[in-house]
């Protein structure tokens, strides 16, 4: 087997061991400065920290993304929350449709006990106890010879059964959707929790007077002075006034109060105290009125954000929205321009 060991060089003639050591540094040291990476000017060497300004951006990129999954997650539990009521309302049917046939068996159970104690059973009885009263019904020859009443108890218990059959065909079809929309529900749910995560990893990367000083940048809001727009109507006066009654209470995404809320579940909970339904998603949201211009928005007025409307806050007037954040942060107001508008709707 061939070696593969290099073989031993042999000193250029002329060539001192002193000589020689120093070419090779001098080799070894080309090598180093060419893997080593340029230092940017201005740059301290060995400063691999990026800056806050970077950490900061990356932070609101993860807060932008765990939103929209947060708007994702609340659209599918909403879809759920009909569905489980649907499948609810489909198994008291099915439990219905069971009782109702079991009656029709047993009254026609009692008309075969009243003839078997008289003497016997017919043959004809016999045949309506079968368990397929269609192919029965189906012999028509045998039919003169069953009374009018026997008839019409066979034709509803071969209704009630065809029922009973869709009703349970009906439930187990709503049984699977809901399944499949828990299984997107867990999905949507451990993607806002990588997202929060990856977050708070970043946010644990910035020093004290670097996280006082994202918190302080993200405060613009003030409280709308009085005397200015009026809401639009009663209930949005109303709606207003829950959602002032809101600041202060801590973001959680998927939630919609009283005790702390995402963004479309507060707007939701202060129409809801008005006496108005609002569907659960800031995309729904958006639609849920007719639009108007920001130039003329009012108190009341559902202020969407981003294209892809993953953000909601409501109007207050005076430039200013009242909205729930994000996670670490408590509801708030803040100016209505904070991020790219996607609409104004008015509920």
């Amino acid at each position: 087997m061939a070696s593969h060991r290099s073989p031993r060089r042999t000193p250029l003639p002329g060539q001192s061991w002193p000589a020689r050591v120093t070419v090779l540094s001098a080799a070894a040291a080309g090598a180093a400065a060419a893997l080593t990476p340029a230092v940017p000017a201005g740059a301290k060497p060995g400063d691999g920290k990026p800056s806050a300004k970077s950490v900061n951006s990356r932070i609101d990129r993860l807060y932008e993304q765990a939103e929209a999954a947060t708007e994702k997650y609340n659209g599918v539990a909403e879809r759920a929350g009909r569905l489980r009521e649907q499948v609810s309302h489909a198994q008291d049917a099915v439990a219905r449709g069971q009782a109702e046939v079991n009656r029709l068996r047993d009254g026609l159970g009692g008309l075969a006990g009243a003839q078997y104690r008289s003497g016997g059973i017919d043959p004809t009885l016999t045949l309506m106890l079968t368990e397929d009263p269609d192919g029965y019904l189906d012999k028509a020859a045998t039919l003169d010879r069953i009374g009018s009443h026997q008839v019409r108890e066979l034709h509803r218990l071969r209704s009630a059964q065809r029922e009973l059959r869709q009703q349970r065909s009906e439930a187990a079809e709503k049984v699977a959707r809901l399944d499949g929309l828990q299984k997107a529900l867990a999905r949507q749910k451990k993607n806002v929790q990588k997202k929060l995560a990856a977050a708070q990893r970043l946010l644990g990367r910035l020093t004290a007077q670097e996280r006082a000083d994202r918190e302080r940048a993200a405060r613009g809001g003030h409280h709308p002075e009085a005397g200015g727009a009026k809401a639009p109507s009663g209930r949005a006066a109303a709606a207003v006034a829950a959602a002032r009654s809101a600041v202060g209470r801590p973001y959680a995404w998927g939630a919609a109060g009283p005790g702390s809320f995402d963004c479309s579940g507060l707007t939701q909970w202060a129409y809801k105290q008005a006496g108005t339904s609002l569907p659960r998603t800031s995309q729904a949201q958006r639609s849920a009125g007719r639009q108007v211009p920001l130039s003329q928005a009012r108190p009341g007025d559902l202020v969407v954000y981003r294209d892809d409307a993953s953000h909601v806050g409501m109007y207050m007037g005076n430039g200013q929205v009242v909205h729930a954040p994000h996670p670490g942060a408590s509801v708030r107001y803040d100016p209505v321009g904070m991020m790219p508008i996607s609409a104004v709707t008015r509920p």
